[in-house]
């Protein structure tokens, strides 16, 4: 099946008139404005604590490139000084940084650790003085460091089969994933979360003297944190209902809060889910399973029909994390290992994906609309917002759009800052758009990775381009089931 490539809508009309083909709503302006002219993404976001000078927001991006102790080589570090360079006010971690060496997704992944903070603190001083280089001022720069264990997605060394710890054995994913469901070595007990506790304490303390104002605990993706919030079926304090799912990442926040009172707390929330997807070269479809039973491994899905967002669980779990003392929530979905046209629309899949089972700017708008329906709900949250890349030369249509009727507080950048770091200074000094460095979304920077290569944007970045995986990459794709 095939789909309208954005670039192919010639114009915000035809955008629209697609979107009613479509029979969805995404809302758009005819020009976006510059700060001169009063942009709502201009405007800055002032709280009791902290002030936030626009309303761009750089989403994590990890680039597997650290070195394997978990300090920043120098592709860490630009990637680093382009978020600074961006014009961005607010910068969401910059990457995800492992609480353990055993809770890393690559061997090659950041860490907050004592032994790392040397390292971070570069981070920190190159994204700032590169924005300060910039812009000048940097007292309305928000930046923090987005704290994860992966859970079921570890990878810490060079084996090649993933050395997982999960919350509880999943129905579908134990299988997709090679974990044996008799192996009860991998899950969690509860002694052992109680320690994993300490190491995101001690990890934030860690944060905070490298210089960053905040931390995220991370929830969504299907990584450790997200997946409890579904572990309907384990046993004990940290699973069964929904207070019990929510314990760990609950008891988690106050501890840093407790051990770190001058630190502002954030959480990045995979808000819905669905079924896990097969891979391969068709169009995707779930994973088989008896549809007579309700479906309860996942968050933010009706049980009865997971292919319907149920947003009951979550709208509860944000009243919790205010009630803990989060000020800031980045909300997205799904998986981008189980689920990715819902977690990261795309016309073009990552090599361990599928074709995408609708257009893409339906994965958008879902999005938008269930980040709004959080937004009217909790007015006073500081949100950030997702999704918003697949939109291409129209994203500052619908970002404008989005910020100026409240659906959304900022609106967050992932893939787009790895070809076109400039963009949202562009949009609000008025400059044109530079087409070339627009991402197409062609998941290179996902499937390099998949590979074993460090993760960029090969296709535009002519620093990537310019590298010899370039080539290793185009070879090990012509014998992928996905192909462009």
């Amino acid at each position: 099946m095939s789909y309208r490539k954005v670039a192919q809508l010639r114009s915000v009309e035809a955008l629209r008139e697609r979107c009613t083909e479509l029979g969805i709503e995404l809302p758009t302006v005819d020009t976006p404005l510059t700060a001169e002219q009063g942009s709502p993404l201009a405007a800055p976001w002032q709280s009791d604590t902290f002030c936030i000078g626009n309303r761009w927001c750089i989403h994590p991006m990890e680039g597997w490139d650290a070195q394997v102790d978990g300090n920043p080589t120098e592709l860490t570090l630009r990637r680093w000084q382009n978020f600074g360079r961006s014009g961005a006010k607010l910068i969401w971690g910059g990457e995800a940084a492992a609480v353990r060496a055993d809770g890393r997704a690559n061997p090659h992944q950041t860490m907050a650790l004592q032994s790392t903070l040397p390292g971070l603190k570069r981070l920190h001083k190159t994204l700032v003085d590169a924005h300060a280089e910039r812009y000048s001022e940097t007292a309305d720069l928000l930046v923090g460091l987005q704290l994860t264990h992966s859970g079921r997605f570890c990878r810490p060394s060079h084996k090649s089969k993933l050395e997982p710890r999960i919350a509880f054995h999943h129905p579908l994913l134990d299988a997709k994933f090679g974990i044996e469901p008799g192996d009860h070595a991998v899950v969690w007990t509860d002694g052992e979360l109680e320690d994993l506790i300490d190491d995101y304490v001690a990890a934030a303390k860690i944060a905070w003297e490298a210089g960053f104002q905040f931390v995220d605990v991370k929830a969504c993706h299907g990584y450790l944190l997200h997946e409890f919030l579904a572990a309907r079926r384990r046993p004990g304090p940290y699973g069964g209902d929904l207070a019990g799912r929510c314990r760990l990442l609950l008891e988690i926040i106050r501890g840093v809060k407790k051990a770190c009172p001058q630190l502002i707390v954030g959480v990045r929330l995979s808000l819905f889910d669905t079924v896990p997807y097969e891979s391969g070269s068709d169009i995707g479809r779930p994973m088989s399973r008896d549809a007579s039973e309700p479906y309860e491994a996942g968050f933010g899905c009706d049980p009865l029909n997971p292919a319907r967002i149920d947003l009951t669980e979550p709208l509860e779990l944000v009243q919790w994390l205010c009630d803990a003392g989060v000020e800031l929530l980045n909300l997205t979905a799904g998986s981008p290992y189980y689920t990715p046209h819902l977690q990261r629309p795309a016309i073009f899949p990552p090599s361990d994906g599928y074709q995408p089972p609708e257009d893409p700017l339906c994965g958008v708008a879902r999005q938008i609309g269930a980040v709004a329906e959080v937004k009217t709900r909790f007015p006073q949250v500081l949100i950030v917002g997702s999704g918003y890349t697949y939109l291409q030369e129209y994203l500052p249509h619908v970002a404008e759009a989005t910020v100026g009727r409240g659906m959304v507080d900022f609106v967050g950048l992932g893939r787009m800052v790895l070809s076109y770091p400039e963009l949202p200074a562009d949009v609000l000094q008025g400059n044109s758009l530079a087409r070339k460095n627009v991402c197409r979304t062609f998941s290179e920077c996902t499937t390099a990775p998949r590979m074993g290569m460090v993760s960029g944007c090969y296709p535009l970045d002519p620093f990537y381009k310019s590298r010899p995986e370039r080539e290793r990459l185009i070879e090990l794709k012509k014998n992928s089931p996905q192909k462009d």
